[in-house]
């Protein structure tokens, strides 16, 4: 049987290993896929360190996966060999449980999680669900292509969900590997955008992205700088950081929203903040395939682009190190082949 390389983790806390399996054969409802590029996105660390329940190892991490089509299962008419596609942390809704019969694809409790329940994309090959997987459009090479995957569909499909407008101020609270990406997007969305960040260095970077507005909040109070532009129609929270959470939701317009995609262990709300503004405070799932795709158009459509450092796969865990250090600039990406 022919072999392909993975990247698999032996158990929880365990180390990166780089070992031969047998190439998988698509089942029904399924498509293999030859991996051209992984991302390496800071949530893999929940099967690295085994921080959610229920995880089999050995496990392939990796949910930012772009690559070609290489076979098809029984059933799947919309995807073909030699398509180049992308699949997410989504990991493809059934179609007949409740919420998927709502609409809600992505409280789909039988969709799984790329990398997570089922092996991703730190691999050659890779198998997933057809409606898992998202076209992407030729002018996007696939290490390009990758944390769109994850953090671009995150930042992207929050934002155009969010009901700002163009014109209305919209803060980007951190711009690291999904805030670069969040800036980019609100910009291009038409909006006032605000990028916040520790220190003056990262001003120059913001502004290039597309910020009009850059807040230090290491040199002043974040929420009473929004309050003097107007007050936030919307802030994306993307850092990890309970607290920086905490110190910028008092810059929220009346009827505001502080939508979080940074996974943050706790933050302080103050209820009578809310109250006297109809303000709101929401979380936001990252979106299904058919999100990513859109994504990924628009990506294309208005010059979107993340900033990647690409290791080759016998580099990972230096590329994983370089991740969770907290000082790439913006996302890590493995180049699986070409």
């Amino acid at each position: 049987m022919p072999k392909m390389r993975v990247v698999q983790i032996p158990q929880a806390k365990g180390s990166f290993e780089i070992v031969e399996r047998e190439i998988p054969e698509p089942g029904p409802g399924t498509v293999r896929i030859k991996v051209q590029a992984c991302g390496i996105c800071h949530s893999d660390m929940l099967v690295k360190q085994g921080l959610m329940p229920g995880i089999q190892y050995p496990r392939v991490p990796g949910h930012e996966v772009v690559g070609v089509v290489d076979a098809v299962g029984a059933g799947v008419a919309n995807m073909a060999p030699g398509q180049l596609v992308g699949v997410g942390w989504h990991g493809g809704q059934c179609g007949y449980c409740d919420p998927c019969r709502r609409g809600d694809f992505f409280a789909c409790p039988n969709a799984g999680v790329t990398g997570l329940t089922r092996d991703g994309g730190y691999a050659e090959y890779m198998i997933a669900k057809a409606s898992a997987v998202a076209r992407v459009p030729a002018g996007l090479s696939a290490v390009e292509a990758a944390p769109l995957m994850c953090a671009g569909v995150t930042t992207f499909n929050a934002l155009r969900n969010s009901g700002a407008g163009p014109g209305d101020l919209v803060a980007i609270l951190g711009v690291g590997g999904l805030g670069h990406l969040g800036v980019q997007f609100a910009a291009k969305m038409g909006f006032n955008t605000v990028a916040i960040a520790r220190g003056k260095d990262k001003e120059a970077s913001a502004r290039e992205l597309g910020a009009r507005h850059y807040i230090d909040s290491q040199a002043s109070d974040p929420a009473a700088e929004l309050q003097k532009l107007g007050g936030a129609t919307v802030i994306l929270a993307t850092v990890t950081n309970g607290d920086a959470m905490s110190a910028t939701q008092g810059g929220l317009a009346v009827r505001g929203t502080f939508i979080v995609v940074g996974a943050a262990e706790s933050m302080t709300i103050s209820p009578l903040f809310l109250l006297m503004g109809s303000r709101a405070i929401k979380g936001w799932y990252s979106g299904t395939s058919m999100d990513s795709q859109d994504g990924l158009d628009f990506s294309l459509l208005t010059g979107v682009r993340s900033m990647n450092e690409v290791y080759p796969m016998e580099r990972v865990a230096e590329a994983y190190e370089r991740m969770e250090s907290g000082k790439a600039r913006h996302r890590v990406v493995l180049a699986i082949a070409s």
